[in-house]
């Protein structure tokens, strides 16, 4: 969950300590980048698991967000938005997650009854036929976010009926009640405030067989939809996710939480504490994946999709130096096709204004949009480019410390090879040999000024520029053709940045 910067998962601390040793990263991007030694990589034709779901990438949205992003009228809908996000799904249907931390502080009102002391934000008619209008406009599916902390079953009835009303039973992939309930109990993070005081929404015997029972008691309320959960990102709470899957028969897809870092209760002093370094070593892309694995068995066992709803960089607070990087981009890379190579069904982006990994932000004047698109966002651009409908992952073998490699391949035989370089100092020479690969290739860089630039992203040679009202790249576009040198491409990858090499 994640709200004016107060979010924690537990999940997001897997395995941080120690990852500035398991990376050549570092904070050298003043200076001149230096050639390292060549890196060779080889990637194979056989494919390494099943297709790509289609809407395996979506994004996560704030319920609070949803105004400042698309606007409060349904008939007109912010279309930069509306580009930004067909720009992920090209050819596809997404998914989008509508929560956080402000599932549990919404509800629709309902007569005769009091509103909750921990809600501050209301559902109305307009707001439901907001979300139902970009939805419509991207062909999203939703999974919608349902209050469990205040307790009521006749409260959540009230939100399903009402959202099954004003967006469409068509639309609705799932209902995922409450967010994070881990948290419900930890007096740090209080539902409301009286007297000064946070008042945490559950007693502190609060535990997962409570929330289950919880969980039982008012979905048996809600209208006929599939139901999500338990949308959590505690580790000890997901050691009991068996349980959980096995005591709800209306469950259809598991959703859990996944940050590699939190900055809030941290100190800059820390092992665990976010730092670009950290941030682009493999424990925080590919050692979070691999934490998922476990919940990911249980799930597929139980014949359920499993949906990391909710991802992104740090969970709290806002380290400086990290926010709103390059160096993001770089990450979500990774984090996506690690997330992938494990087998979940799909990742959900979390982003809402002024969280320190927000995608974009928009600003209206008139009847015109204007978005500014922050690096993050190129990285998910350039997956979904490396990764079309039906893409399947091919094995690899080689690359070092630094250099991360990725390869797919689509319905239509062609190869895509993406190189990523998480070395802030240096660049790297690199051999790639596909087998069976001949002729010439293209290459498609995504770069920035250095891991910690804040803007002057291109992709391709393009932009989104400082805004854009259209939602669209411009700028003319830098196809380099790779020549074929006896059965291998010879790349030159620069410091902090990433090149899409596709073998027609």
């Amino acid at each position: 969950m994640a709200f004016g910067g107060h979010h924690v998962t537990l999940l997001a601390t897997v395995a941080m300590v120690g990852a500035g040793a398991l990376t050549s990263t570092g904070h050298s991007d003043a200076r001149p980048a230096q050639v390292a030694s060549a890196v060779a990589i080889s990637v194979g034709r056989a494919p390494s698991g099943g297709p790509i779901p289609a809407g395996f990438l979506g994004l996560s949205i704030e319920y609070w967000a949803l105004e400042a992003y698309a606007g409060k009228d349904p008939g007109a809908v912010n279309p930069v938005l509306v580009q930004l996000i067909r720009n992920l799904a090209p050819g596809h249907a997404t998914v989008l997650r509508i929560g956080g931390v402000t599932t549990d502080k919404t509800w629709w009102p309902v007569a005769g009854l009091t509103r909750p002391l921990g809600v501050n934000y209301s559902l109305d008619q307009r707001r439901l036929a907001v979300i139902s209008a970009l939805a419509e406009a991207v062909g999203a599916r939703l999974i919608m976010g349902i209050n469990l902390e205040a307790d009521s079953p006749t409260l959540a009835a009230a939100e399903g009926r009402a959202m099954l009303a004003g967006i469409g039973r068509g639309r609705v992939e799932a209902f995922e009640l409450g967010n994070e309930p881990e948290l419900y109990a930890n007096p740090n993070f209080g539902w409301y405030v009286r007297d000064g005081r946070k008042v945490p929404g559950r007693p502190p015997s609060y535990d997962f067989g409570a929330f289950t029972d919880d969980f039982s008691a008012v979905s048996a309320k809600l209208p006929p939809a599939p139901l999500a959960g338990p949308a959590s990102g505690g580790v000890e709470w997901l050691s009991h996710l068996g349980d959980f899957v096995a005591a709800e028969p209306r469950l259809r897809m598991v959703t859990v939480h996944s940050y590699p870092m939190q900055a809030c209760y941290n100190t800059p002093g820390s092992p665990t504490y976010p730092t670009i370094g950290r941030l682009l070593s493999p424990v925080a892309s590919r050692g979070l994946a691999d934490g998922v694995a476990p919940y990911l068995a249980i799930a597929h066992a139980h014949h359920l999709a499993l949906r990391i709803d909710e991802m992104n960089t740090i969970a709290c607070g806002n380290p400086p130096g990290v926010s709103d990087t390059f160096a993001m981009a770089l990450w979500v890379l990774d984090a996506l096709f690690a997330d992938a190579q494990v087998g979940v069904d799909g990742v959900n982006i979390h982003t809402y204004p002024g969280a320190v990994y927000q995608l974009f932000t928009f600003k209206r004047a008139s009847s015109s949009w204007q978005g500014v698109v922050e690096p993050e966002y190129y990285g998910l651009l350039m997956f979904s480019k490396a990764v079309p409908p039906g893409a399947r992952l091919l094995q690899t073998s080689g690359g070092s410390g630094a250099v991360r490699v990725w390869a797919t391949r689509d319905d239509h035989g062609s190869i895509r090879v993406l190189l990523i370089n998480d070395d802030t100092a240096q660049t790297h020479l690199v051999t790639v040999r596909v087998a069976g690969a001949r002729g010439a290739a293209t290459l498609e860089r995504l770069q920035a000024p250095s891991a910690t630039a804040t803007q002057g992203v291109t992709f391709a040679g393009q932009t989104f520029g400082p805004s854009t009202n259209t939602g669209l790249l411009y700028g003319q576009r830098n196809m380099v053709v790779l020549p074929e040198a006896a059965g291998a491409y010879v790349v030159r990858l620069p410091a902090a940045s990433a090149t899409l090499v596709t073998l027609r």
